[in-house]
């Protein structure tokens, strides 16, 4: 296909890689005219966590109307779109064929480019769009549902995975702890709420690998030890403490305190590890007060320049597509035989 990059005006993005339909329009100076984000919470609160086929069948009903709402909010006409950008990793497999098989259907008829599009990278770049400048090279880390990864970023798409968890991923463990202490889903915010009237320093929860070089993260230890702390030790004739109101807070805040100290732990080390004066970070985790103030502490005293994704792109949405003009701007473009390349997201368990 022959594009004539500098014509192009504004790129069409498609979200849909767990269960939230969104698309966005971002014009040629990475400004956001639009953002529409369909939530699937309703239908998975119940489950304490994401179900696959409920999340394709809502993205299935609400791809079209999102994208419509989009274009409209956007003031632009579908003639308008220059190129159509779509998430294709990692995700459900469902939900992502979804918003592939949009984007491709756009991508044919208008006759521009199809642009695939990595969520995760999407999610550090999401701090470029902050700061309206250039942030790279850089250290990137995302914490999320389904992900805690920290990569050595070389440039805008030039990421290289250097540490990630072998278990379960921080809100993953976020979201099991609130199921355990019965109060509510998402976890993340949930912690964050409860823990605000807790001691931290109440209950001291493991902090695996915190001590060792290697960049991996460990979060089950640290759920079972909330479990335990909860339930009692199987085979241990000691009662748990009562669950009063003033207990849960204290183990929620001394889980998010132990949690915290983890991610900001990592952080430090690959900034030091990888010789990087520029940390970016990104995902639903992210939102988190807590570790956005540990953060800006650890990097404060270690003069590292902090990029951390404004609330509105920390969660899942289309606008963090914007990455799809860097690789438009060096003439990467994907196939209509393009398909979509799973991953480990939150889902029910």
């Amino acid at each position: 296909m022959s594009v004539d990059v500098d014509s192009i005006r504004y790129i069409l993005a498609i979200e849909s890689s767990c269960d939230e339909t969104a698309a966005a329009v971002i014009d040629s100076d990475l400004e956001v005219r639009s953002s529409v984000i369909a939530s699937q919470y309703e239908l998975h609160r119940d489950f304490g966590g994401v179900v696959p086929e409920i999340a394709s069948r809502a993205h299935v009903r609400r791809i079209l109307p999102v994208i419509d709402e989009s274009l409209k909010q956007a003031g632009i006409a579908l003639d308008d779109v220059g190129a159509v950008a779509v998430a294709t990793q990692p995700g459900l497999v469902g939900s992502l064929l979804v918003g592939l098989t949009a984007a491709k259907t756009l991508a044919l008829v208008l006759d521009v480019p199809l642009i695939d599009v990595n969520h995760i990278e999407a999610h550090i770049y999401a701090c470029r769009m902050a700061a309206g400048r250039d942030v790279f090279p850089a250290i990137g880390f995302v914490v999320s549902g389904g992900h805690s990864n920290i990569y050595d970023c070389t440039s805008p798409i030039d990421f290289e995975l250097i540490g990630s968890t072998i278990d379960d991923a921080a809100g993953e463990a976020f979201d099991k702890v609130a199921q355990i202490l019965d109060i509510g889903f998402p976890g993340g915010p949930a912690i964050q709420r409860v823990a605000e009237k807790g001691n931290p320093k109440a209950i001291r929860f493991p902090r695996t690998f915190l001590k060792e070089d290697r960049l991996e993260f460990s979060f089950s230890g640290l759920k079972t030890a909330v479990l335990y702390t909860v339930k009692g030790v199987p085979g241990s004739h000691k009662e748990p403490e009562p669950l009063t109101e003033q207990r849960i807070a204290d183990i929620a805040a001394s889980f998010q305190a132990a949690a915290v100290d983890v991610l900001a732990g990592k952080c430090e080390q690959a900034l030091k590890q990888r010789g990087r004066d520029r940390l970016c970070v990104g995902g639903g985790v992210a939102a988190n007060a807590l570790l956005r103030q540990q953060l800006e502490k650890m990097t404060h005293r270690n003069g590292v320049e902090l990029h951390v994704a404004p609330m509105a792109l920390c969660t899942d949405n289309a606008a963090m597509a914007a990455i799809a003009w860097e690789h438009l701007k060096r003439g990467r473009f994907a196939e209509l035989d393009l398909d979509v390349t799973p991953g480990l997201v939150r889902q029910k368990r």
